[in-house]
């Protein structure tokens, strides 16, 4: 692996924070800095998935249902991939590992991958970090 692609955790928080400033209302990103003041996040997760034809604006509204109060949760963003018609992006940040792993159990979340799962063509890059500086505003 070249230096150019090795993951830079620090970039990556700093670009979902990014993020998250151009895509969601300036109150939740106000609520995010908030919360972030209060816990640091000390789990992320970063992936790519890849929709069946035509199917991604579908696919973003199904992974995003039910996922407004996951307990644990910073950030759920899913936005769409600038390259690739049919993919997206899911960036998260938690608590910790335990707070994401127990958020797969919560029926709305269950439902929202049942949902989704016929929509899937399959999964592309993934990474799992450990949050390690942000800049504060």
């Amino acid at each position: 692996m070249t230096a150019g692609h090795v993951i830079d955790r620090r970039g990556h928080l700093k670009a979902m924070l990014a993020m998250a400033g151009l895509l969601l209302p300036a109150s939740a990103v106000r609520a995010l800095e908030v919360g972030m003041e209060e816990v640091e996040p000390q789990y992320g997760l970063i992936g790519q998935m890849v929709a069946k034809p035509g199917e991604r604006a579908a696919l973003a509204a199904a992974l995003t249902e039910g996922t407004g109060h996951m307990p644990g949760n910073f950030l759920y963003l899913v936005g769409e991939d600038g390259a690739n018609p049919d993919a997206l992006w899911i960036v998260e940040l938690w608590t910790d590992k335990a707070a994401h792993a127990a958020s797969l159990a919560l029926p709305e979340v269950q439902a929202a991958i049942a949902k989704g799962r016929p929509l899937i063509a399959g999964f592309g890059t993934r990474a799992e970090f450990k949050p390690a500086a942000r800049t504060r505003a």
